[in-house]
Formats: C-alpha cells, sequence, structure tokens
C-alpha cells in the first residue's frame, strides 16, 4: 500500500507540473512511413528499410515542453518498433518502443501512434528502429531548442547544425545479423562508416561525390549535434586544425570544456560549439573506429565531412586532422572522465546523497551452448551471448514485459536478476578471458524490481572473458550521474573516495572504459521503465 501511495503523490506533482508548463507548448505532429529504399553506396546499389525515403530519417525539432505525435506506418517487410533514446517517457512508458519490453512490434503493414512530452529536456536526442538490426538504417535526430522565452546557457550561435554518424554493410542487415546468430559467430565487420548517411571520400573501394559539406562564415560561431548512430563502433571525432567547446551531452547541459577530439559510444550525443577561426579554405571532420578489443577484426577506415570557409579559393584537398590510433584509450577516457554538469541549468536535480538499492554487475560475452548436430562458429565451437552477472536476456516473444506487468501475466519472466555476479574473480585478468568454467552464461528473461523513488546505485564492471573492450550501457526512461569511472577491479574500500557528488555528468549512455568499470546513480521516479 505504501508503494501505491508514493506512485499516486509522483503522479499528482507530475500532472501539477505539466500544467505549469503548457501554456507555451505546442504539439508536433508527423507520420513516419517505413518500406525499402535503394541507394548507392561504396558504388553499389542497395535495398535499405529507411523512413521517409531519406537515410538517415527526418530530424524532429522541437522545443522543451511540446508533446510529440509521430504516425507510423510500417510498410516494410519486417517486424518494428521506434524507440525515442533518452526521452524519459513520463506517464507514457508505452511509446518508448523497444520490441518485446515496451510494446509488442508493428507487423508489416500495420501502424502504430507514438505519443510523448518533452516537459524538462533540452538538447540533443535521436530516434532509432529497436527490432533486430533495423537500426543501421532507421534512423534521425530529435533536436530539442528551449521553450519560447528562454535561452541556451551559452552565447546564442549563429546557426545550428546536426551530425549522424553510422554505420554501412553492402548487405541486408538483417541477413547479417541473422547469419551470425545462426553460426553463433560475431557478425561481419560494417563494411564503411557514414557521415550523416554518406561515407566521405576517404574509402579506397569509392570516392564519393556527396561527402557531407558544412559551410561556414569566418568568425561565427555553430553549434554542432554530433550523434553516434552505430550499432557497435565507437568514434573518435576531430575537425582538422578547429578546437570544439562541448556544452551538451545525451541532452544534459555540461559544463563548457574545450577539446580537439570527442569520443562517443554508440546511442551517445555531444553538443559543441565550433567557431569558424582559421584561414579559409577546406577542412576535414573526421569519424574513426575507436576499437579495444585485441585480437578482433574490424573496419579501420575514416568517414569524413567537411568545413568549407565561406568565399574559399581553396584548390587542394582539405586539411585532414591527426586521427587517433584506433586503441588510444588514454585519449578515449581522458576526454569522457573530463565532463561535470551545469548545476545552473534549468532542469539539474542535486545528487541523491542515500543509496536505496546497490548493484554491481559485471558485464561482457559469455557463451551458450551449440546446440546443434555441428559445431557452432563461436569460442570453443560454441555460441557468442553477451553477459550480466552471468546471465544472458532472452526477450519475451508473445508479450512485451510491460504488458506482463502491467496486466498481471504470470510466465513472461523471472523478478530474480542477482545485485551481485554469482562468482567472484579476477574480473579483468586476461588470463581468465577463456576459463570454461566462466563463460558459459545461462539464457533467461529476469528482471530486478525496485521501489518508486528509490536511489539506486550501479557499479558497472567491465570483465576480459573472451576479449576485453570498452562496452556502452543505456538506460532507458532516465538520466544517471556517473560519479566515477577507472580501469582494473573496482575497489569498495577505495573507490568511492573518487565519487564526484557535486556536479556529476549527467546522461543516458555510458561507455564503460575497457578493462575497468564505472559507477551510476540514479532515482527510480518513472514508473513502467527500464
Amino acid at each position: 500500500m505504501a508503494s501505491s501511495s508514493m506512485f499516486m503523490v509522483g503522479f499528482v506533482v507530475a500532472l501539477l507540473s505539466l500544467s505549469l508548463w503548457t501554456a507555451s507548448a505546442d504539439t508536433v505532429e508527423t507520420s513516419f512511413v517505413v518500406k525499402n529504399l535503394t541507394v548507392n553506396r561504396l558504388c553499389q546499389n542497395q535495398v535499405i528499410t529507411a523512413v521517409n525515403g531519406s537515410l538517415p530519417g527526418p530530424t524532429l525539432r522541437v522545443k522543451e515542453g511540446d508533446t510529440v505525435i509521430v504516425h507510423v506506418f510500417n510498410r516494410s517487410p519486417y517486424n518494428l518498433t521506434i524507440h525515442w533514446h533518452g526521452v524519459f517517457q513520463r506517464l507514457t512508458q508505452w511509446s518508448d518502443g523497444p520490441e518485446f519490453v515496451t510494446q509488442c512490434p508493428i507487423r508489416p503493414g500495420g501502424n502504430y501512434t507514438y505519443r510523448f512530452n518533452l516537459t524538462g529536456q533540452e538538447g540533443t536526442l535521436w530516434w532509432h528502429a529497436h527490432s533486430q538490426w533495423l537500426r543501421a538504417t532507421v534512423y534521425g535526430a530529435l533536436v530539442i531548442r528551449p521553450r519560447d522565452g528562454q535561452k541556451y546557457p551559452f552565447v546564442k550561435p549563429y546557426r545550428e547544425d546536426t551530425i549522424l554518424l553510422g554505420e554501412w554493410w553492402n548487405a541486408n542487415v538483417i541477413d547479417v545479423e541473422t547469419t551470425a546468430l545462426a553460426s553463433g559467430a560475431a557478425p561481419v565487420d560494417a563494411d564503411g562508416y557514414t557521415f550523416n548517411g554518406w561515407p566521405g571520400d576517404l574509402f579506397n573501394t569509392c570516392v564519393s561525390n556527396n561527402t557531407y559539406r558544412l559551410n561556414v562564415v569566418p568568425g561565427r560561431t555553430y553549434l554542432l549535434r554530433i550523434i553516434n548512430a552505430a550499432l557497435n563502433t565507437q568514434f573518435f571525432f576531430k575537425i582538422a586544425n578547429h578546437n570544439m567547446t562541448v556544452v551538451g551531452a545525451d541532452a544534459a547541459y555540461t559544463n563548457p570544456f574545450q577539446t580537439d577530439v570527442l569520443v562517443l559510444g554508440p546511442g551517445q550525443t555531444h553538443d559543441v560549439l565550433l567557431t569558424a577561426n582559421q584561414s579559409p579554405g577546406l577542412y576535414y571532420m573526421t569519424a574513426s573506429p575507436y576499437a579495444t578489443a585485441v585480437g578482433v577484426t574490424f573496419n579501420g577506415n575514416t568517414t569524413t565531412g567537411i568545413i568549407a570557409y565561406q568565399n574559399s579559393t581553396q584548390t587542394t584537398p582539405p586539411i585532414l586532422p591527426v586521427i587517433p590510433a584506433p586503441n588510444d584509450t588514454t585519449t578515449a577516457f581522458a576526454f569522457s572522465s573530463n565532463f561535470t554538469s551545469l548545476v545552473t541549468s534549468r532542469f539539474w536535480s542535486p545528487v541523491p546523497q542515500t543509496v536505496d538499492e546497490n548493484m554491481f554487475i559485471t558485464i561482457g560475452l559469455g557463451l551458450s551452448p551449440c546446440n546443434s548436430t555441428t559445431n557452432c562458429s563461436g569460442i570453443f565451437g560454441q555460441r557468442l551471448s553477451a553477459s550480466m552477472n552471468n546471465r544472458s536476456f532472452v526477450l519475451p516473444s508473445q508479450v512485451s514485459l510491460l504488458e506482463a506487468v502491467f496486466r498481471n501475466i504470470s510466465g513472461v519472466y523471472t523478478t530474480d536478476f542477482p545485485d551481485t555476479p554469482p562468482l567472484v574473480f579476477d574480473y579483468v585478468n586476461v588470463n581468465n578471458s577463456f576459463n570454461q568454467s566462466l563463460l558459459f552464461a545461462p539464457k533467461s528473461t529476469s528482471v530486478k524490481r525496485v521501489r518508486f523513488n528509490a536511489t539506486v546505485q550501479v557499479v558497472f564492471q567491465n570483465t576480459a572473458l573472451i576479449g576485453v573492450e570498452n562496452h556502452p550501457m543505456h538506460l532507458h526512461g532516465f538520466n544517471f550521474y556517473v560519479l566515477a569511472q577507472g580501469f582494473g577491479n573496482y575497489n569498495p574500500a577505495t573507490d568511492p573516495q573518487k565519487f564526484n557528488l557535486v556536479n556529476p555528468q549527467e546522461r543516458n549512455t555510458l561507455g564503460v572504459p575497457v578493462g575497468g568499470w564505472a559507477v551510476i546513480r540514479f532515482r527510480a521516479n518513472n514508473p513502467g521503465n527500464n
């Protein structure tokens, strides 16, 4: 009964807050038609699944406080959902989008209407398919500007521009995923990377005539909204001879800091200010892979865009920045650990100082039995699988988790996801990488349920199982505070001394350092989210 009472209090407060802010809010309504599209990339035609006939899909531009209504018509041959990455979905959890988590898929020929409000969020988010690998081509930006009468907490830029980084396969991405699942091996590497849908002109296989170009006026400052829409790849982002000032991440304002390189994990967004303060000419923007797993293949090419100064007469190729080595973890960590929050921004909330729920979660790769008459293609002839606390998650297939909770349907999931791993060992010791006694992770649909308004603290601990790498972690329906991060095994006796409880970075997606750990904290004040 106490939990119900607490929920009702939260519900009333949310409604009161909403009523106070709706005076200057609008409703933005649009339609997404999802169907096959033939495009030419890397010198060949490829049929992809796309929204409204474009790659990337349309950018939604709204103001804080607006209500968004999107009618999705699935004319593709695949099941489909759309996830609004980073949107809180307060009281609209049915619109979050992950397939069989908050909704059943939109069947081919079907349609579904998403409706949600954007009160309390400003900055750059994005949307993408949340069914199989359709996210590779079904994605776009969600830009949330301040509502009328409000300003950015920095000097208004001369112009804004949005950059989406992605991956490209010369194949049907559903087939790529299906082949990997059937064999138990890792999926084949992307054939290229894209910059607003185009590979750029550094790929040896084909020079693009459609390299993305941003024309700038000398002396002017631009707000660049940069999104990593890739499935698997982390990127270093640079602009030749230019520094950038980071002012936001995952639609949360940061204390401004200057850098010549960004690092974006899959799903992350960064807002940066760029001042056109160099000699007139052409300058490459580059996105190159940050790849940390030793012995694992990846596409090492670089995708590009171009900064073009007004009235530039340059006839030579654009200037190229110094591109970091793919395994430059020193640069990556220095950047990702440099964020602090702008506590004077409109929507900042202080960090909860007490913790109700503590979790320690190991993350990495594992194995599942082959269950085939012939050997699978994973390590030791088994199937590769993801693992958290030695559990490998399985999605329901008939009803979504949210519906099972709402309708009290039994047999869909269990509530026994463990707060700690079943075995304590030297998690980052590479000598354990192929220890078969540690690799097999049972498959289950298990969840962790927490009390409404509880403060949850999670230690994410990377492991060296199969390979040591940086892992992106995303939380739906919440922002979280990143209190600290580091390398090696998390030490509960000494590492809490490193916690930033004053102005830690606030995000919805985090890259847990390669061979290391990160600690996050959030308040579970958004019922029905995951």
